[in-house]
Parts: structure tokens; C-alpha cells; sequence
């Protein structure tokens, strides 16, 4: 489909995502992209849910001033504005969390301070050192970044992901263990959303798609939708092929100061990605997940 006219933020990560999107895309003329600042971008709705990193761009789409949209999958809300449509995920990159400013976490001295932006990374930070001073930034990567640089931080948390979008993969000290840092749901995978119906998009888009990507992302985000899981409640969610047309899912809440957690892992059909993440969702939930999850969202709150 040539023309096409593709939203995202304009963050210099989101432009680097929609970029390689709109490569993949081809066409001539090549597609057009469109930034649009969400009230995320523009620091509206502090602390809401994740609708504020998609909203501007949700509102664009459905007055048709554009036709597709790249987002983090990460950043998506469990359920698209009325009218939209995830379509699918193309290949995946890595999805764990990675540490920058030192070569190992266990080696970090007690009392360091570490930065991150995720309450979920709080959570398994304190699970795994109490001792550790968790200090909350914000910012671009490269703003971040500069927080090591500068020695206000010793270390910082941040996703592979990212780092490897931009070309600074030169900044990983560690790769932290995926079985104890279990990434956020979407972690790695983009979203690509257009208007229910739009079978142009949809046909051009198919081409794209990665069937192992997309699958796991609807496992994913089944298990954060059956959880009822919020922005105010630290969850890891991934899923990955496990050969034999299976997929394995793992999961991991906890309370925001690491004193509680439940974790689980589970593999199942490749066929049903979604009846994968309400099975795991069930056993958390038999587990005290649930629980956990309402308490953590208090503590947030509360600001303790």
C-alpha cells in the first residue's frame, strides 16, 4: 500500500521503531510519518493509566489523519479505543532488562543507588537487594544515561530493547536474569494498530507480521487483562516459543518494596496464546496474585 501515513511519538526512540516499520513497509511513495505527542509526552495525566501514551495518536487514527500506528507494545492499554485494532507484532527483539553502569548487580555495594522509571523494576530490584538504594528517573535513554555519567547514579535499569534501537547497546554492563527480572508485558515487541476494518492496512501490514511475535504478545497481554493489572501494579509477563508448537509463558507480581511476590511459568498451545495467559492468570490468581497486585496498587497510592 503506497501513501500510507504512519503516528507515533516523537521521542527518538518511537521514530527509530516507526522507521524500521516503514522500511519493512516499502511502497512508492514511500509511507509518511507522523508525529503526534500524546499527553504522556506533553506531561499530562501523571501517574494515570497507560492511555496516555497511545490517546493522541488513538484520537489521530479514528479522524483518519492517519492510517497506522507504531507504538511500544509495552505502552499499549489492555483494550484499544473503540473503533481500533491491534493487528500484530513483527519479529521481536530482546526483551530483557539490562544493567548500565556496572558489569553485575550482585558485585553493586550495598547502599548503591540505582535508577529506573518502572515500578515493576523497583519491585524486582528490592526482591533481589533490599540493600539497594531504588531511585525513580525519568527521561529519554540518553537522559538517563547522563544520570551514570555525571556520578548521580551507580547503576541504572533500563530494556534491551531500547538500547538496541538506538545503537547503545555499548552502554550494557549486565544482562539481568529474565527468570528474576521477568520484562513488563510487550517488553521488545512493537504494536501496530489501525482502524477496525481497514482491510488496506490490514493486507499490507500481514506481510510484516511475525506469527511467534504476535502470538506471544497476545499471551502476554491476556494475562495483564486477566489479572487486572494497572500501571500501578509492578507484573512481568513474557512469552516465547518452546518448541513442539508450544509456547512458554512466565509471569511475576510483587509488592513495589520486594517484601512479597508470586511467580509461575507455564507451557502451553502455540494454537491458543490467549487461553495460555488466562491458564497462568488462574494459577497466580489461586497463588495470592491477585491480593498482591491490590496491595501494591495501595502502597502506589499511598506513595509508600
Amino acid at each position: 500500500m503506497s501513501g500510507l501515513r504512519i503516528g507515533t511519538r516523537p521521542s527518538a526512540l518511537a521514530l527509530a521503531q516507526t522507521r524500521q516499520i516503514a522500511g519493512l513497509l516499502g511502497g512508492d511513495p514511500p509511507a509518511e510519518i507522523v508525529t503526534i505527542a500524546t499527553s504522556g509526552d506533553r506531561g499530562g495525566r501523571d501517574g494515570e493509566d497507560k492511555s496516555r501514551w497511545v490517546d493522541r495518536i488513538e484520537d489521530a487514527m479514528l479522524a483518519e489523519e492517519i492510517d497506522l500506528a507504531v507504538h511500544s507494545a509495552k505502552d499499549v492499554p489492555g483494550e484499544p479505543a473503540a473503533g481500533l485494532s491491534l493487528l500484530g507484532a513483527p519479529a521481536r527483539v530482546d526483551a530483557q532488562d539490562v544493567l548500565c553502569g556496572a558489569s553485575d548487580l550482585d558485585a553493586l555495594p550495598s547502599g548503591a543507588r540505582i535508577g529506573t522509571s518502572s515500578l515493576r523494576r523497583t519491585a524486582q530490584l528490592r526482591a533481589v537487594r533490599e540493600d539497594l538504594q531504588v531511585v525513580a528517573i525519568a527521561g529519554n535513554v540518553d537522559t538517563r544515561l547522563r544520570l551514570l555519567v555525571e556520578g548521580e547514579l551507580d547503576a541504572i535499569v533500563l530494556a534491551r530493547a531500547g538500547l538496541q534501537r538506538l545503537g547503545r547497546e555499548d552502554a550494557v554492563g549486565a544482562v539481568l536474569d529474565p527468570t528474576r527480572f521477568v520484562p513488563a508485558p510487550g517488553q521488545g515487541a512493537l504494536a501496530l494498530q489501525a482502524r477496525t476494518g481497514d482491510t488496506l492496512v490490514q493486507e499490507a501490514v500481514a506481510t510484516i507480521l511475525d506469527n511467534d511475535s504476535s502470538a506471544c504478545l497476545l499471551a502476554e497481554r491476556e494475562l495483564a487483562h486477566a489479572l487486572n493489572a494497572s500501571c500501578h501494579t509492578p507484573l512481568g509477563a513474557h512469552a516465547a516459543p518452546a518448541g513442539c508448537g508450544c509456547l512458554q509463558l512466565r509471569a511475576w507480581v510483587g509488592l513495589p518494596d520486594g517484601s512479597a511476590w508470586v511467580a509461575d511459568e507455564l507451557v502451553g498451545g502455540f494454537y491458543d496464546p490467549a487461553e495460555l495467559g488466562r491458564r497462568v492468570a488462574e494459577r497466580m490468581t489461586a497463588a495470592g496474585a491477585r491480593e498482591l497486585l491490590q496491595h501494591a496498587e495501595e502502597m502506589v497510592v499511598a506513595g509508600t
